[in-house]
């Protein structure tokens, strides 16, 4: 396996590519991250993190991925290249959902206890972080692609914070459907997905307009999204359900519903394929993003979760 990764990292560097991709996927109940080579379809990895570790945000650019760990209200810190921990920083009183700046230097992470949104400088780690006051049971965290905002889920006040990291203060409030808990950005169509886990919906923000422009019904209990097909296609899991809705981006209209799934939460796309975290079953499911086809199952740790953009590509210098 070492000779194989190697290997790997030797061919990309001479081509100045980035190497092949990896999904890290927390693991609640075991706490740590599995890492899956995407290309090897195999756990080669598993790093041991805080405590519960739920929220992830994997970084290209720099190299990195984020964790949240609530019970030790702590972020662990991967180094891509080595997969391991370099660093762990303090990180309020729960932090759940978190996300990062396209280039990594700061990472936005949400309080769920402190009702805050906590913004961290990745190169000052040991400074204090900025903290922004959002509303009850932040979850979810999405940042946008213009570097001065960010959108947080307000799971008990049924809305979505827009968050002027300029101004430092939520610039408006946009009403959703009940108990939203996943935020997933669609920048092409200048859209934000919000999944709503009591209503059984998602919320179709636009982004320029500040406002919901349309609900689509999908599964008991939404807890993830992601973009495949070339952004053609919305997955969305539905944890009580056991099954994941297959939306049309375009039009939004519902075209399919897989099952087969054991209360999957995270998902994520890579290439041609979509990557499905089932929590009760420990492993992820590996679908043909087009077809919604099952092509293969990971074995993880236990109670994996994979809350956020967990797949990443640690790029290579010449």
């Amino acid at each position: 396996m070492k000779r194989a990764l190697a290997t790997a990292s030797l061919v990309a560097a001479a081509c100045g590519c980035a190497a092949a991709p990896y999904a890290y996927i927390t693991n609640q109940g075991s706490h740590d991250v599995s890492v899956i080579d995407l290309a090897l379809q195999k756990v080669v990895a598993t790093v041991p993190v805080g405590r519960s570790p739920a929220g992830v945000v994997a970084v290209s650019r720099a190299g990195r991925v984020f964790v949240s760990n609530p019970d030790s209200r702590s972020i662990s810190v991967i180094d891509m290249r080595a997969q391991r921990v370099v660093a762990t920083w303090p990180a309020g009183s729960g932090p759940v959902g978190i996300d990062a700046a396209a280039d990594g230097r700061r990472v936005f992470v949400a309080d769920w206890y402190r009702n805050r949104l906590l913004v961290i400088d990745a190169d000052a780690p040991e400074a204090p972080p900025l903290e922004i006051e959002v509303g009850h049971a932040p979850a979810g965290v999405a940042a946008a692609a213009d570097g001065r905002t960010v959108y947080v889920a307000e799971r008990d006040d049924d809305s979505v914070a827009v968050v002027d990291l300029e101004s430092r203060r939520v610039r408006a409030r946009v009403a959703v459907g009940s108990h939203p808990f996943a935020l997933t950005a669609d920048a092409r169509r200048d859209r934000l997905y919000v999944l709503n886990v009591m209503s059984d919906d998602v919320s179709v923000v636009d982004t320029r307009r500040g406002a919901v422009v349309a609900t689509v019904a999908v599964g008991h209990a939404p807890y993830g999204a992601a973009l495949a097909d070339d952004g053609r296609l919305l997955y969305v899991t539905n944890q009580h359900s056991d099954t994941v809705s297959v939306i049309d981006a375009e039009t939004l209209r519902p075209l399919r519903t897989l099952s087969g799934f054991g209360y999957p939460e995270g998902i994520a796309a890579s290439g041609s394929r979509v990557y499905v975290v089932n929590w009760m079953d420990d492993d992820v499911s590996v679908l043909d993003g087009v077809s919604g086809r099952s092509l293969a199952r990971i074995a993880t740790g236990r109670n994996s979760r994979g809350f956020g953009a967990f797949i990443g590509e640690p790029l290579i210098t010449p």
